[in-house]
């Protein structure tokens, strides 16, 4: 599934079981729960989601 790259305009790819993003663009590697708090903290439109999320 494609989502949001937090470091690049390009999109990221979440792994079908949910437990990793990747990059091809940018090199970005993590886990989804990494990829939840990096892009809360970065940008505060999604800092909310950070309460919802149990991991």
């Amino acid at each position: 599934m494609k989502i949001k790259c937090p470091d690049c305009p390009g999109p990221a790819e979440l792994s079908d079981d949910f437990n990793s993003v990747k990059c091809s663009k940018c090199s970005l590697d993590m886990t989804y729960g990494e990829y939840v708090r990096y892009i809360a903290y970065k940008d505060a439109k999604y800092r909310d989601i950070l309460s919802d999320y149990k991991p």
